[in-house]
């Protein structure tokens, strides 16, 4: 393949884990679950936020929002691979693999900037509780989601068109589960020097800016909640920090580990399997975070099953 111009008959042949045939049924299996577990998690999240009056706030609109990133996230990657570990057959067409890497990376930065948003909006809740719903007004967080959806969009752009403009040379043989930025570079056989200063510039604006920032803020935020009088509302202010910071250090740590450190990885099959940790396990794991520490999220899905008994 001689390049993004010339290569658009051509196809991309996604190894994943090839190398141990007698894995993928394993990992087809431990995916679809995933993935089915993501699909039903974050739409419950959605479907509560959306029904239930007592959610109708900017913590659960955001919260909707992450799921509905990582709802379209996991799907832009998880069936292709499904595909790929089920049969001998790995190929992803070039439309295909033009499609995930735009999708992937445009939802992946995302949600990068999202979790900050949420990381702010929970600075207002407990820093300004007096002035919260005058700060975080519906207005406000219409556009704090525009500019997250738009600013992953805007960083997609950037580098999966730099990507594609590489001369590929022939070489179709990506070594991980999916297109993605750096197993695709690892393919050029020209001169990358120009994509990893991108990629590294625009990756530490999206990663280390954005987790510096998230933990500035929530030093204030453990200040602040250490001058609460009432142990029931400490706990309750600790228990949703600490579910967002849990989500935080899954995503961002996977993301850089991935996008910042790839010449410095000690291997290609562990760079691999944290992309299938951050791609198809953390989607699944932030609604069950969300959920298993909020008795809000529990509550609300308590009434819409009783509403669900009544009308049956």
């Amino acid at each position: 393949m001689e390049g993004g111009s010339n290569g658009s008959s051509e196809s991309f042949i996604l190894l994943g884990i090839s190398d141990h045939p007698q894995l993928e049924k394993i990992f087809f299996i431990v995916i679809l679950s995933s993935y089915l577990l993501t699909l039903m998690g974050n739409s419950t999240i959605i479907l509560l936020s959306g029904l239930d009056a007592r959610l109708h706030t900017p913590m659960y609109f955001f919260l909707s929002n992450l799921s509905s990133v990582d709802l379209a996230f996991t799907t832009s990657s998880v069936p292709q691979m499904l595909i790929n570990l089920w049969g001998p057959d790995k190929t992803i067409t070039y439309g295909g693999c033009v499609t995930q890497l735009y999708v992937f990376l445009w939802l992946g930065a995302t949600e990068g900037i999202l979790l900050l948003v949420m990381s702010f909006d929970r600075y207002v809740a407990i820093c300004r509780p007096l002035h919260y719903l005058t700060i975080m007004s519906p207005w406000l967080c219409w556009l704090l989601a525009a500019f997250c959806w738009l600013g992953g969009l805007g960083n997609s752009v950037t580098q999966s068109t730099l990507t594609l403009q590489l001369p590929f040379c022939g070489h179709r043989r990506v070594n991980g589960f999916l297109c993605e930025v750096p197993a695709m570079m690892k393919l050029a056989c020209g001169d990358t020097r120009l994509n990893e200063a991108v990629l590294n510039g625009v990756c530490t604006f999206f990663t280390v800016v954005p987790l510096s920032t998230i933990l500035i803020s929530y030093c204030f935020i453990a200040r602040a909640v250490l001058k609460i009088r009432s142990a029931e509302g400490q706990w309750k202010a600790f228990n949703t920090c600490l579910s967002h910071l849990m989500v935080v250090f899954l995503f961002y740590g996977s993301a850089i580990y991935v996008y910042l450190l790839p010449a410095k990885s000690s291997s290609q099959d562990q760079g691999k399997f944290i992309t299938l940790f951050y791609g198809v396990l953390a989607p699944m794991v932030n609604p069950l975070i969300y959920t298993l520490r909020n008795k809000e999220v529990k509550g609300a899905l308590r009434r819409l099953l009783g509403r669900g008994r009544e009308s049956g």
